[in-house]
């Protein structure tokens, strides 16, 4: 019998946290709730699969949730919330978010979104064995696929899922270029608008400041102008 994965749902409206959790609930997920952003980083967990943060919190906001998060753990993020601009998007994505999700959302869609970044994370994110146990070393950066851990002259490096998907991809396909629309369909698995350009911006700029020596002249990604992006 699958492990029971579980969400946590930090909402300071307690009707939406209700609704998010009977919906989860009847998917089989267990779910715990959260009522601000305060309470939400008092039950950060490794046993929590799952975070859905609403970005406007009383105590943090979901993107200093968010930051607390990705100091010990690299499970989703998924930000559900009423703001929906572009830059709004960039913040989530830039403290370490994986998913945005605007209100009023799908029952369906979320569902499908939360199912996603699960599946993913447990195939991508080393809570599952790859069977492959190789591991692609480039200068002081070494990805272990069997372990699916990241270090950087021997050190850990935690990345999200999204970023280590994206890096592995690259790492796996040196010297080639990858458009904007080439990483956003191979990672995300959607269709691709230009608006996407942003969000693939904000985590190749997270990914340098995790794994460059100096993030403002990359040694591992390089950006080829007018093109995309590569590792050498």
């Amino acid at each position: 019998m699958a492990n029971v994965r579980t969400i946590l749902i930090a909402d300071d409206d307690s009707d939406i946290r209700e609704v998010v959790r009977i919906l989860l609930e009847s998917e089989g997920f267990n779910v715990v709730e959260a009522k601000d952003g305060n309470d939400a980083v008092n039950q950060i967990s490794p046993d929590i699969d799952l975070y859905i943060l609403d970005v406007m919190m009383p105590g943090k906001s979901g993107y200093q949730v968010c930051r607390e998060i990705r100091a010990s753990s690299s499970a989703p993020v998924l930000f559900l919330t009423a703001k929906s601009q572009d830059g709004d998007k960039s913040m989530g994505f830039s403290s370490g978010g994986d998913d945005y999700l605007p209100k009023p959302f799908s029952y369906t869609e979320l569902t499908a979104r939360v199912k996603a970044l699960i599946r993913r994370y447990y195939v991508y994110g080393g809570k599952e064995e790859s069977g492959q146990g190789k591991k692609i070393v480039i200068r002081d950066l070494t990805i272990d696929k069997d372990a699916c851990e990241v270090k950087v002259n021997g050190n850990d490096v935690l990345l999200t899922d999204i970023e280590y998907r994206m890096l592995l991809l690259m790492a796996e396909n040196r010297r080639k270029v990858f458009s904007a629309q080439n990483l956003y369909e191979s990672i995300w698995n959607e269709p691709y608008f230009y608006s996407c350009n942003n969000t693939i911006m904000v985590h190749i700029r997270n990914l340098r400041r995790k794994i460059e020596p100096d993030a403002e002249a990359p040694v591992y990604i390089k950006t080829v102008w007018g093109k995309g992006y590569r590792i050498d």
